[in-house]
C-alpha cells in the first residue's frame, strides 16, 4: 500500500508587494510518495522554488493543506516546525552550504547537534556511514576548501542523510557542477533511492530530470504537466558512456 510522505491540497502562496499582489502558486494539488524520486521543473518564475521552501517549511502557505509524512504542518508552532524539519527533511542546495575550515566529517555531524538524544559516539558514527554511503571515506577528514565540488555536494548529500530522513529535498544540487560530476551526483541520488530513500529534487535541466522517476513542470504557479518517466536513464551506465577527458 502506497504511503505519501508529501500531500498538499488546494495549496495557495500569494506575496502583497505593495499594490501588487504576485500569485507564486494558484491552488496547486501535489503528492510524492514514499520512495518516489520525483523532479520538479519550470522556468524562473514558475512557482517550483516558492513550492520547495513550502515543502521544506521553510515558508508556509496563504492557504491549502500541506501533509508532511501524516502531519498537518499548519498546525504546528514555529518551535515545532523547527524539530520537524531537522527530523523529517535532508536538503542538499546549489551552493552546498558548507562550513569553511571544517571537516567533512564535522559538516555530516552538524544536524544531529540539534538531537539532545543523540551521544557525541553515535553521532560520529552516523556521520561516518553517511559519508561511507556517498562514497566519501577516505576524504572525511579534510577541510570544505581541499574537496572539488563534487565532493562537496556528496558532503552536503551525506549531511541530508545522517538524521535518517522521511525525504531528502534537492535544490539545483547539480546547477554549480560540469556535466560529468553531475552524472555523478546523480548517480549517488539514484543509489540512494535505490534504497527507499524519498527523493524531491529540483532542476531546470532536463537532462538531469531524465534520471528520476517522475517530472512535475510548472507554469505560472500552477502544474504544467506531469510525466511518469518510462524509460529512466541510469546515471552510472551514461557516465561509462562519456569520453574520458585528459588534460595534456
Amino acid at each position: 500500500m502506497s504511503h505519501n510522505i508529501i500531500k498538499i491540497e488546494n495549496l495557495v502562496k500569494n506575496y502583497d508587494l505593495g499594490d501588487l499582489t504576485v500569485h507564486a502558486l494558484r491552488g496547486i494539488d501535489f503528492n510524492i510518495e514514499k520512495g518516489e524520486f520525483v523532479a520538479i521543473m519550470g522556468p524562473s518564475g514558475s512557482g517550483k522554488s516558492t513550492l520547495l521552501n513550502i515543502l521544506g517549511c521553510l515558508d508556509n502557505a496563504t492557504s491549502g493543506n500541506y501533509f508532511l509524512d501524516d502531519v498537518d504542518v499548519k498546525k504546528l508552532t514555529k518551535d515545532q516546525l523547527a524539530t520537524l524539519r531537522n527530523e523529517k527533511i535532508g536538503f542538499v542546495f546549489q551552493s552546498y552550504n558548507l562550513l569553511a575550515r571544517t571537516t567533512a566529517l564535522e559538516n555530516v555531524e552538524l544536524p544531529l547537534f540539534y538531537n539532545s538524544s543523540v551521544s557525541a559516539k553515535e553521532r560520529r558514527e552516523r556521520a561516518v556511514a553517511a559519508l561511507e554511503t556517498v562514497g566519501l571515506s577516505d576524504r572525511m577528514y579534510h577541510f570544505s576548501n581541499q574537496l572539488s565540488g563534487g565532493q562537496q555536494q556528496r558532503v552536503a548529500i551525506a549531511r541530508s542523510l545522517v538524521n535518517d530522513p522521511v525525504i531528502i529535498l534537492a535544490d539545483e544540487p547539480t546547477g554549480n557542477l560540469d556535466t560529468r560530476t553531475s552524472y555523478d551526483i546523480m548517480d549517488v541520488f539514484q543509489k540512494l533511492n535505490s534504497k527507499g530513500i524519498t527523493i524531491g529534487l529540483v532542476t531546470h535541466e532536463s537532462d538531469i530530470a531524465q534520471f528520476t522517476s517522475r517530472n512535475v513542470t510548472f507554469r505560472d504557479g500552477r502544474i504544467k504537466s506531469e510525466i511518469i518517466v518510462e524509460n529512466i536513464k541510469n546515471a552510472s551506465e551514461a557516465l561509462a558512456q562519456m569520453p574520458v577527458e585528459v588534460d595534456y
